[in-house]
């Protein structure tokens, strides 16, 4: 499953050295109403409501793109047609999880985490940015200096790698779908989803800029506008395009995510640059000769230099690891009869929204993680990630538990109409019930990465340990999917980016953060016991009411109740603070 379509140790290692602990910035204050990119940490109230404006964002862009598959199962179904679309779909698939998700995340938020540190360092000095021994004839804005030496290449890169995309369309289809009924529908499919690559991209770019500034609305809300431009274009072309209609509806929806940034992209970076620039001319330090200048060796690696192939590699490494577990999927279920395929996208794209809305608090606090490694704060690094790994599992075991146990309700109520029938409801839905025995392994790949790049270091562990993961997805999958179908093919897929998210989990205190594994792995596994039995519960009262619609009502009540029982009486870690201060919410509204 694809990510796109997230306490102390005695003995522990000190916290790591290089650009992750330089320069130290002040003690930060404690408000919560600090300015972006200032070098006070933000306060809890800060921290709620960016993740209650993502959030809200967020489920409008899933509801969106539960919209636009229903759209496209209405009109296609699930059948050859689709699984030429959808193996064409596997370049935006790609694209969203590396350069929006993924790599362009981990590798530019710290980036523009140590820019921002080492600006504040300036502005609480006093001293112009050409007298820091960082860069003394470089520019006087580090974060100026950062986004000038990365986005015009990067958009350079971006376009060359849509172009050969394109003319290598051909091949590309062969290689990902060799059994495929239509190959050169997929060939013009994918022709068209190129242009993601080039989307995509510069979206992703815009956004980390922008989380590292705080800033998390328009971000949030790139989802929405891709697609609702998808569904827009699908209805009005579909007539005459077919299922190319969806192919160009992607690419016009990438091209969206660009534009619905670009105003907050230009006022919190271009205009702010400039004035922190024109503040700073009339007081230029004077350059210092050669010999006062520290040694070379000696210096901070300059904001730029922490996206070079050494920073970008291991992260990319691991990126696309993580997303060949879809290339291993549709490989595999090519040879199997026609809607395959169709079978497993639309499985996935239900199973995983719980892990989507599980890992919005990981993707608000990861630039404040990356600005306290920046600063050297460890301790508040390690304290934030054990909380956000606890919230992140709490929330995803819910939402298994209520999608194993209503998963037929769920798929008949959003998908069976038109072209998807009921058989296309009934093997969805099995599939859709292995996909989320992952699913915490998936949320916790997707949070437990995010500290190991948060020190703008190379870190290979990551990469070695999704390799481990995704080698066993093949092995594993290539010896299920004869006997067992897609649903081998699915329950390969749970193990491996379950073994990855143990590795991970076993490696963060010895490589990054001294984080308490145990009393982790114990919370984790008390909230797992909470989470069987709620979905007992809730397979349980599924029967009871025949209708989808009150079924899943009554299922979305249920099994949050059993998982909330269950999960006091096991003492879970966090289930108690969050049914207390919802209570205390509750009755201040009263």
């Amino acid at each position: 499953m694809s990510a796109g379509t997230a306490t102390g140790v005695t003995g522990a290692p000190p916290p790591p050295s290089g650009p992750s602990a330089s320069p130290a910035a002040p003690a930060p204050g404690s408000g919560s109403g600090s300015a972006p990119g200032s070098g006070s940490a933000p306060g809890r109230r800060f921290v709620a409501r960016a993740a209650a404006a993502t959030a809200v964002l967020t489920a409008a862009g899933s509801f969106f793109g539960l919209v636009r598959d229903q759209t496209i199962a209405h009109l296609f179904g699930a059948g050859s047609e689709t699984d030429a679309f959808l193996v064409s779909w596997t370049v935006p698939e790609f694209a969203s999880t590396i350069l929006i998700e993924d790599a362009m995340a981990l590798v530019l938020v710290p980036a523009f985490s140590l820019a921002l540190s080492r600006r504040a360092a300036v502005r609480e000095t006093g001293k112009d940015a050409r007298a820091l021994p960082e860069d003394p004839a470089g520019p006087a804005d580090p974060v100026r200096a950062l986004l000038a030496a990365t986005l015009p290449r990067l958009l350079l890169a971006l376009a060359c790698a849509a172009a050969a995309v394109a003319l290598l369309a051909p091949p590309l289809v062969g290689a990902l779908a060799p059994g495929l009924a239509d190959p050169g529908l997929a060939v013009d499919c994918t022709r068209l989803t190129a242009v993601t690559v080039l989307g995509f991209g510069t979206a992703g770019y815009f956004s980390a800029a922008l989380r590292a500034h705080r800033s998390f609305a328009p971000p949030a809300a790139i989802y929405c506008a891709y697609n609702i431009t998808v569904i827009a274009v699908v209805l009005g072309l579909h007539a005459r395009w077919g299922v190319r209609a969806a192919a160009f509806g992607v690419a016009a929806g990438s091209l969206a995510m660009v534009l619905v940034q670009l105003p907050a992209f230009w006022r919190r970076l271009h205009l702010r640059a400039a004035g922190t620039l024109r503040a700073r001319r009339p007081v230029r330090a004077a350059r210092p000769p050669r010999a006062a200048r520290p040694p070379r060796a000696a210096r901070p690696p300059r904001a730029a230099a922490l996206v070079g192939w050494g920073v970008v590699a291991p992260v990319a490494v691991f990126a696309l690891s993580r997303q060949s577990q879809v290339l291993v999927e549709r490989f595999l279920a090519s040879g199997l009869p026609p809607g395959a395929i169709s079978h497993l996208n639309y499985a996935q794209k239900i199973a995983q929204l719980p892990m989507t809305f599980s890992l919005l608090l990981c993707t608000v606090t990861f630039p404040l993680v990356a600005r306290a490694m920046a600063d050297g704060r460890t301790e508040r690094a390690r304290r934030r990630v054990e909380r956000d790994l606890v919230l992140a599992a709490t929330v995803v075991l819910l939402g298994a538990a209520y999608v194993i146990a209503y998963a037929p309700q769920i798929v008949q109520l959003l998908f069976e109409r038109g072209a998807f029938g009921a058989a296309d409801t009934a093997a969805t839905a099995s599939v859709m019930r292995v996909y989320a025995t992952g699913l915490l392994g998936h949320c916790l790949a997707g949070a437990l990465v995010r500290p190991f790049f948060a020190t703008a270091r190379p870190v290979w562990y990551p990469a070695a340990a999704m390799a481990a993961g995704l080698l066993l997805t093949v092995v594993a999958g290539a010896l299920a999917a004869p006997r067992w179908g897609v649903h081998g093919i699915a329950a390969a897929n749970a193990a491996g980016i379950t073994t990855t998210a143990l590795l991970l989990l076993c490696g963060l205190r010895t490589r990054v953060l001294p984080v308490r594994v145990r009393a982790v792995a114990a919370g984790l596994v008390r909230l797992t016991l909470a989470a069987a039995a709620a979905t007992a519960a809730g397979l349980a009262a599924a029967p009871l009411l025949p209708s989808p619609l009150p079924a899943a009502a009554a299922g979305a009540l249920a099994v949050p109740a059993a998982f909330t029982a269950a999960a006091l009486a096991v003492r879970a870690p966090e289930v108690p603070q969050l049914l207390t201060a919802v209570t205390r919410r509750f009755r201040h509204a009263r």
